[in-house]
């Protein structure tokens, strides 16, 4: 929901009526700071924090390069006072109430307004609103005094006569990933990292627009509008009520009631729905408050009509776990969305654009915003809501044992009022979950051991308080989203981790089983699952601060927070690839391990269609330079497990897997329509002479995986090593392979290439005398390869678009640095 500024009004009622309606104003201007023990003042920008603001004055150096995380933890544990001055004239010091909203302080934060203490903050998830009529003057000063985390946490922890896991973030209502994770850095922030706003009014103020009770049936749709206000008028209001511009209803003295409520029915209505199934329509609603003909106030809410269901029901299986949006099930493919950097303020609008048209390009159709992050920006979910992404939102809760004392739980309470209601107008939102992990650390993680049965009896109330009665109220009471209680219901340590809700499969990487254990080991719905890879060369080159590709120093190991992550990923690509010499290979390589084991997972997943009725692989990005296992890395680069990410999730697409020694080619349609084409198979050697073929007539039905075509490995009587299974049905293309990535006999080729200088960009025409496998383009200028990583047959052009706004690049009609590599490379 966004609230129309005076020039919408203006716009709307340029012949009409007078208006008195709230005016809102940034106190984000002439911002300053300074350590508290230092009497000199540096320049701050607002919104902001602490460590961006040292950086931007030279005060410290970059975090984010070699080991300099390590010399800037000095930060966390200072305290840090931010002031600014603003004036305001005799015409705005007449309205009759003033409001300094705090849309989000980090964390413990004593505000002052002209030297009166106005605010003592404790959670950077929440809104402060303070009342400050009284104490305003021509002109104003406003400061803020931030006190270290580790004060306050000390004193929660000495009231507790035992240790709650994992450290003492818990006691802090702040992004928890700031503590440090196994992809991320230790930058504990302070700050003013939301915008602080000044509103003023006189007589009303809308205070929230709530579209409730959505129904829809086949000609109608229909919702509640419920208008939360403050109102000082005694007398009855007038409403008028717009749809996409065009007025749907007028009420004239309506009766005096907070809220007030009312009925819209729209019919023969543009379903919402997500960007793989049909368009994500949205309406605009507007709502006009009026006393007689002097408009008050009013609030335009973008809005989807569409239901969405979770449907977690017991089965003769165990228990079922999908979605249904306007009453169709909907396989949900995507990944985990982690905060996209360390520093809030540094995330651009352009970023969230980026980031949200890569998921588009790459067919995912749900993000999770896990729970250890933060509750996202509104154009974060506006995007989403735009682009047809649904959006699982955890509350901030993560793999870990919280409190339960009276103080916590009321200052999570309202919390949680204030996101849930932030958050329920927009169509993407799928889901609240209460938590990441947290349920199943406990009971598999070894928390329990050496404490008495009184003191898990009260730390598991403690979670049952929260996660089992708390949330779930408040998400029923303000909203129509459904709630999990903790993501997964079970994990990897209990069997029904298969068979009931949702899963996180760590066997693979924490516990180093093969990939293989994913084809034969699917759960309901994969919540999580992952593996690591190199970020590309731009981020390494970044951290290391060399032109060289340099993954041995001290700075570049400083970037992997996983304990095991080097020998994991070398472990790995043992099994399955060469172990390349040189640093650059090295690389690639972990690029194609991620991509092809993320693969087996994926596609075995969406066999298994509907038994299993998502995938959500961990991570989508990354909020720092990083060995991670995102599949687009700090600068947005895609790896190339994004690539086969784009190409696994499309709504058609072939998979074929070997079962009880035949080969099994399933065709997975996720259209809510059927699909009729040619199925078409042939195996083929790297010459690219056909060896066998056949073909048939298909018809896919609508939401299904059916296997359509089987193959006795008998009948294979060629070497396996030496070809590749090709299937191709619906302008889809899937290449089996019969024997590991190490053991093909490939064949050693040259590229030929081709140029054409395009507007945006250049393209690239490919071509080779051989088959050529994970084919890898790449380049020092700042763009993106509409294709990569990808197989060449012998003698195919293959036209790559490289799109880029690099101004080096304007006037070149080639890319003189081009570097092509293949898997072929390292055939020996």
């Amino acid at each position: 929901m966004r609230y129309s500024p005076l020039f919408l009004i203006l716009l709307i009622f340029a012949c009409g009526p007078k208006h008195d309606v709230p005016i809102t104003i940034e106190i984000h201007s002439n911002w300053e700071f300074r350590n508290v023990e230092d009497t000199v003042w540096h320049s701050a920008n607002v919104p902001g924090n602490v460590f961006s603001d040292l950086l931007d004055n030279g005060l410290i150096e970059d975090p984010f390069i070699g080991n300099n995380e390590q010399q800037v933890q000095w930060v966390s544990e200072t305290d840090w006072e931010y002031r600014t001055r603003f004036s305001l004239d005799e015409e705005a010091l007449a309205h009759k109430h003033f409001q300094l909203n705090f849309e989000g302080l980090d964390t413990y934060a004593s505000a002052y307004l002209n030297d009166s203490l106005i605010l003592n903050s404790n959670n950077a998830f929440r809104e402060w609103n303070v009342n400050i009529k009284r104490l305003l003057k021509p002109e104003n000063e406003l400061r803020i005094l931030f006190e270290r985390p580790s004060k306050f946490e000390a004193i929660e922890k000495a009231k507790l006569p035992y240790e709650l896991p994992v450290g003492n973030r818990i006691f802090t209502r702040k992004a928890q990933f700031q503590y440090g994770w196994d992809w991320g850095p230790v930058l504990n922030t302070a700050g003013i990292w939301k915008p602080i706003k000044l509103t003023s009014w006189n007589d009303y103020k809308i205070e929230d627009v709530y579209l409730r009770d959505m129904q829809i049936d086949e000609t109608n749709a229909s919702f509640i509008i419920e208008i939360s206000s403050v109102s000082g008028i005694e007398e009855n209001l007038n409403y008028d009520i717009y749809v996409n511009d065009s007025i749907y209803a007028e009420y004239e003295e309506f009766p005096k009631a907070n809220p007030e409520n009312f009925n819209v029915v729209i019919e023969n209505p543009k379903l919402w729905w997500p960007h793989n199934l049909g368009d994500p329509h949205l309406y605009d609603i507007k709502v006009i408050v009026k006393e007689g003909q002097r408009i008050l106030d009013s609030a335009l809410i973008q809005k989807g009509l569409r239901t969405i269901n979770l449907v977690a029901e017991k089965d003769s299986i165990g228990q079922s776990f999908y979605f249904k949006v306007n009453g169709e099930p909907v396989f949900a493919k995507g990944a985990n969305y982690i905060p996209q950097h360390s520093f809030q303020n540094k995330v651009s609008r352009e970023d969230y654009d980026r980031l949200l048209n890569d998921v588009v390009k790459s067919n995912i159709n749900m993000l999770r915003v896990w729970g250890g992050g933060i509750y996202e920006d509104d154009y974060f979910y506006k995007l989403c809501d735009e682009k047809g992404v649904l959006a699982w939102q955890d509350f901030m809760f993560a793999c870990a044992m919280y409190p339960g004392d009276t103080d916590f739980l009321n200052n999570v309470k309202v919390e949680a009022q204030e996101q849930v209601k932030r958050l329920r107008n927009h169509a993407s939102l799928a889901l609240w979950c209460g938590n990441n992990e947290n349920s199943e650390a406990w009971h598999r993680w070894g928390w329990q051991e050496g404490r008495s049965e009184a003191e898990k009896e009260e730390i598991w109330n403690n979670y049952l308080k929260l996660f089992d009665s708390l949330l779930p109220q408040i998400v029923n009471k303000y909203s129509d989203t459904d709630y999990w209680e903790s993501s997964p219901k079970y994990g990897r340590g209990n069997p029904k981790y298969k068979t009931e809700g949702d899963a996180h499969d760590w066997w693979i990487w924490h516990d180093a089983y093969p990939f293989e254990h994913l084809e034969e080991n699917v759960p309901r719905f994969m919540s999580e699952f992952g593996f690591q890879s190199f970020p590309s060369y731009e981020v390494i080159r970044y951290i290391n601060q060399n032109d060289s590709i340099v993954i041995d120093s001290e700075e570049f190991i400083n970037h992997q927070k996983h304990p095991r992550g080097f020998h994991l990923i070398e472990d790995y690509m043992q099994r399955d690839y060469p172990i390349p010499d040189k640093a650059e290979d090295y690389v690639y390589m972990s690029q194609l391990l991620q991509a092809r084991g993320m693969s087996m997972g994926i596609r075995a997943q969406r066999r298994a269609k509907p038994y299993n009725m998502g995938t959500l692989y961990w991570q989508l990005n990354d909020c720092w330079p990083v060995v991670s296992w995102s599949s687009m890395d700090y600068f947005g680069n895609w790896k190339a497990m994004q690539y086969q990410m784009a190409h696994d999730f499309k709504n058609v697409i072939v998979s074929s897997h070997i079962e009880n020694d035949t080969l099994n080619v399933y065709v997975v349609n996720d259209n809510l329509e059927s699909v009729e084409d040619n199925l078409r198979v042939s195996i083929q050697d790297f010459d690219n002479k056909v060896l066998w073929k056949d073909s048939k007539q298909i018809t896919v039905k609508p939401n299904s995986s059916e296997i359509k075509y089987q193959l006795p490995l008998a009948e294979v009587r060629f070497p396996k090593d030496e070809i590749y299974f090709d299937a191709r049905f619906n302008y889809v293309d899937e290449h089996f392979f019969f024997v590991k990535p190490k053991d093909l006999k490939l064949k050693q080729g040259k590229f030929e290439t081709q140029w054409v200088k395009m507007e945006n960009g250049i393209k690239v025409i490919i071509s080779s005398d051989t088959y050529q496998k994970d084919v890898f383009l790449s380049t020092k200028y700042k763009g993106w390869f509409h294709e990569n990583f990808f197989d060449l047959y012998p003698g195919q052009r293959r036209w790559v678009y490289f799109l880029s706004d690099d101004p080096r690049l304007k006037e070149q009609k080639t890319i003189d640095d081009l570097k092509i590599i293949s898997f072929n490379n390292f055939i020996r």
